[in-house]
């Protein structure tokens, strides 16, 4: 949180924010092009040089805006972005994970885009990915990437395990484990400790940690309690890799499913050209991509993620009109498609979705999920609802508190973040 980073973070965070601020840039000036800051909190290595490309042009084709674009780590741009906008010293564009957006749109730091240029082609969008960059009737982001979770697996283990098809429930995953552990030496899945990855077992049971509308906390519920239970079950058995709660956690499951030594995981499509990398998927056709399993409830589905481009209100209106323009070029048909065949990730608009995009097997399986996906309430503080449980859920896991003593800590938790909430 932002209060527990240290003063030398903080000076940094200023620092970073006063040379940001579009209103106070030299390029403000009349005579002179205007220089808009947008900081992007792509990955550096595998995306972020799409989106400089893509910058270049737009300054190509628009000689009077200069762009500044700056690198954020993801982990630290929602802290950063916080901290500039309330000293009125926040980039005139930021690229703000989906959970964000209202939570900023609730503070004012965010330009409405209804009736703008950035919006002029929102029919073109998904309609679900419009609603989740709103808050409270306005529209505070552009849909620029999208994204969900899926069981992806190693087709040819699965194949070798006597398994035609992608199992469809929890309890047919942890048979196909199994399989895959007798037939091939090496586990059939392994699951995340962390909350986001865990979500989908409380889809699967109906429910979620918080009924926004009824204005409830139901984290510790009957049907959550049951979600979290199979959630559990799933790190011990024949062919189910035990829980992973060390800090390098991820890294551990991703490096162990690129190269074969575990038949499948939960993944999102941001690690696509990873994939590739590894030593299993240098045949891009071997990674399977299926909806994540269903619950006793016969629902499936995984959380609705992604990004926005969103303006900062406290930008001058030149900058602002600026900023709407290079909004508009990045989440346009073209861009998008751009941003797919480079990128490997999932485009926002459907005419973007074209007949070379689709031909990688990587977008076009992660494509055939989203139908699955659920959109987040536009709850400001619903994205930091997973926080508690990411402290509670890996001691629940690694055998240091029981399932109950954790949740009812979770819940504790999540009641301060959301005080007028019931139990």
């Amino acid at each position: 949180m932002r209060r527990g980073i240290a003063a030398s973070a903080l000076v940094a965070s200023f620092a970073l924010a006063a040379t940001a601020c579009g209103g106070s840039d030299s390029g403000s000036k009349s005579d002179g092009p205007v220089t808009i800051t947008w900081w992007d909190t792509s990955n550096a290595t595998n995306e972020a040089p799409t989106y400089k490309a893509l910058v270049q042009q737009f300054e190509a084709a628009n000689k009077n805006i200069k762009v500044k674009y700056v690198d954020v780590p993801f982990d630290q741009a929602q802290n950063k972005f916080d901290t500039a906008a309330s000293s009125k010293g926040a980039p005139d564009i930021l690229r703000s994970e989906v959970g964000w957006t209202p939570a900023f749109a609730k503070k004012g730091y965010f330009l409405p885009l209804d009736g703008t240029e950035a919006l002029a082609d929102q029919a073109s969008f998904q309609p679900n990915l419009i609603k989740q960059a709103q808050y409270e009737g306005k529209t505070y982001g552009v849909p620029l990437v999208t994204d969900t979770l899926a069981l992806v697996y190693n087709k040819a283990l699965f194949k070798k395990a006597g398994i035609a098809d992608a199992p469809k429930t929890w309890d047919e995953l942890k048979s196909d484990a199994a399989k895959v552990k007798a037939k091939t030496g090496v586990d059939g899945y392994w699951g995340s400790t962390q909350a986001y990855y865990a979500q989908s077992f409380l889809y699967g049971e109906g429910t979620d940690t918080v009924d926004a509308a009824a204005k409830k906390i139901t984290v510790n519920s009957a049907p959550a309690k049951k979600a979290y239970g199979t959630w559990l079950s799933l790190f011990s058995g024949k062919g189910l890799h035990k829980a992973d709660t060390t800090a390098d956690a991820y890294a551990h499951i991703q490096d162990a499913f690129v190269n074969g030594k575990v038949a499948a995981i939960i993944q999102g499509p941001w690690e696509i050209t990873n994939f590739y990398k590894g030593s299993a998927f240098k045949d891009k056709g071997n990674l399977g991509i299926a909806t994540v399993p269903a619950g006793s409830s016969g629902k499936a589905g995984a959380p609705t993620g992604g990004h926005n481009l969103s303006v900062y209100a406290g930008s001058d209106k030149a900058h602002q009109a600026a900023a709407l323009k290079l909004v508009k070029f990045m989440t346009s048909a073209k861009s998008q498609e751009t941003i797919a065949l480079k990128n490997s990730t999932l485009p926002t608009r459907g005419d973007a979705y074209t007949a070379q995009v689709k031909a990688d097997p990587g977008i076009a399986g992660y494509q055939g999920v989203l139908s699955a996906a659920q959109p987040r309430p536009a709850l400001p503080e619903y994205s930091s609802l997973w926080g508690p449980l990411d402290t509670e859920l890996p001691k629940i896991a690694g055998g240091k508190e029981s399932l109950d003593s954790g949740l009812n800590n979770a819940e504790l938790a999540i009641a301060k973040l959301v005080p007028g909430f019931s139990k």
